[in-house]
């Protein structure tokens, strides 16, 4: 119980700051705020400005020699209120929300970007890490500690509800082998944001993907 109360005070913390970048290449922090990822419709991207963060990413093959281990990448943590990262995100990215007891969701409306598919039952919704946890464990990230890797996946400006079977689809893919069926544009910029902000590496084969797409944005 105690380990559990300092580690969503950590990520609390950890949101409240938002601090650009992170401290160092080993240490990562939580990125600026930026707008949130359950936009309705395309959003609005500056590609070129895209492109050159993308350019600053570190080429590197993936590290396979690091696996995901969910236990490691603890997430669901308290970080607003009674709220989870997941109900926060609900809470956050919907319309007309409610909630009762311990931030229990008991109704709201939300659009999911992956597939423009509008729901109301927020059962049915999953809430996904942009950069899978996953992925970010194959993405230069061997280095961090347990409370680097509970950040990442408590943090809200990585997090989007979307439709159970988008989310499914999608796995642990990254935009060489996956990209959704809606806002394509938006979904690559929010993708080489998070890597960007968090350091986390990208391969070749990923890279030229990515590229491949901003050039039609």
């Amino acid at each position: 119980m105690i380990a559990r109360t300092i580690g969503a005070l950590a990520v609390a913390a950890a949101v409240a700051a938002t601090p650009a970048g992170c401290r160092d290449s080993k240490t990562p922090s939580a990125p600026k705020p930026t707008p949130a990822a359950a936009d309705h419709g395309t959003t609005r991207i500056d590609a070129a400005a895209v492109q050159a963060q993308l350019a600053r990413l570190r080429v590197a093959a993936e590290d396979t020699g690091n696996p995901y281990r969910r236990a490691e990448w603890p997430h669901w943590e308290t970080v607003s209120g009674a709220c989870d990262a997941r109900e926060h995100v609900l809470t956050i990215q919907g319309t007309g929300v409610s909630t009762g007891p311990g931030c229990k969701i008991t109704g709201g409306r939300w659009v999911s970007p992956y597939d423009g598919i509008t729901v109301t039952d927020a059962k049915t919704l999953d809430v996904d890490h942009v950069v899978p946890l996953a992925e970010a464990a194959r993405s230069g990230t061997r280095t961090w500690s347990r409370a680097d890797r509970q950040r990442y996946a408590n943090d809200p400006h990585v997090l989007v509800a979307v439709t159970a079977k988008s989310n499914r689809s999608k796995g642990d893919s990254d935009p060489a082998k996956w990209l959704p069926a809606k806002d394509k544009c938006g979904y690559l910029s929010r993708w080489v944001k998070t890597k960007h902000d968090y350091r986390m590496t990208v391969d070749q084969t990923e890279r030229d993907a990515i590229a491949a797409v901003l050039r039609r944005c």
